[in-house]
């Protein structure tokens, strides 16, 4: 065989060869060839979205776990923090009362709700004319007050318990009147125009029940021991209060330190919201103390 036959022969090799189907090669910036591999790159670009948005969810729905278990764990003690802030601001600094008993009428009624403030009294000293709540157990055994039943079982019982320390309920050991005359004091009744008096200057008293007498009964002169508060209720017709435990303890003076505290402003029904101010009749004496 001739050098052009062989010539002809490897020329038409390199034909076939180059005329067969192959991989698509691409020219980079760089000149360099880049092989294209389409199934591998199908499957990653299908799957690679689909796998992270997977591991999101999965990761949601730990941390809304996470989330809500953390907050059954720390619910009981936020509810045992409640409570006791509850407590230390009903002991010592303010405390809903419900009023049992009609003996404060106009002024209160049965089942008003007052808010005592417990905190002032140990910044400043009682006034003559403030309405004032106090415990009364082994102390007065006022008839007109309400009764508070036994609980029959232990739910019962703390329901009570609930609704005593929210001011809905009667406690059956406080009371409610008001500071007629201070330690020191001489209470007497009656003046001519049947009007109490304490030092001498008689008190026009028109905060009380409608038709009401000043004292439906005479007592006096009085003076008020020391430590003690000759107290009244404004529904002096049934009131049970210093004028009816004068053989008691204290010749019916109340001693300051059963004092709870004093009621400010009625919070319940709405209709009857206001502040419990000092009637002007006291405005003299409490002056005259300054």
């Amino acid at each position: 065989m001739s050098k052009d036959d062989r010539d002809r022969v490897e020329d038409g090799a390199q034909d076939e060869d180059s005329a067969r189907p192959g991989p698509e090669e691409h020219g980079s910036d760089t000149g360099s060839r880049v092989h294209e591999h389409p199934g591998a790159s199908g499957v990653s670009a299908g799957d690679g979205p689909e796998q992270e948005k997977g591991a999101d969810d999965e990761m949601g729905k730990s941390e809304s776990s996470e989330k809500q278990g953390s907050f059954w764990k720390e619910l009981p003690i936020l509810i045992v923090i409640a409570i006791v802030l509850a407590f230390v601001i009903r002991t010592w600094v303010m405390q809903a009362f419900y009023i049992p008993s009609g003996s404060m009428e106009n002024t209160l009624l049965v089942g008003d709700r007052v808010l005592v403030n417990k905190v002032v009294y140990e910044i400043r000293e009682i006034e003559r004319g403030e309405v004032v709540v106090f415990n009364g157990e082994d102390s007065w055994d006022d008839p007109s007050s309400v009764q508070v039943p036994e609980p029959t079982n232990p739910i019962s019982g703390a329901f009570t318990w609930v609704q005593q320390q929210l001011g809905a309920a009667p406690t059956g050991r406080e009371y409610i009147k008001r500071v007629i005359a201070l330690p020191g004091d001489v209470v007497e009744c009656c003046d001519e125009q049947n009007r109490v008096m304490v030092n001498g200057v008689p008190l026009d008293e028109d905060y009380l029940f409608p038709g009401s007498l000043e004292s439906h009964t005479e007592f006096g002169p009085i003076e008020v021991p020391e430590g003690h508060l000759w107290l009244m209720g404004d529904h002096r017709a049934i009131s049970v209060d210093s004028r009816s435990h004068q053989n008691d303890p204290g010749g019916g003076a109340v001693p300051i330190d059963r004092v709870e505290g004093r009621a400010f402003v009625i919070i319940w029904p709405f209709d009857q919201f206001g502040s419990l101010g000092v009637p002007e009749t006291f405005e003299e004496l409490n002056t005259a103390d300054d």
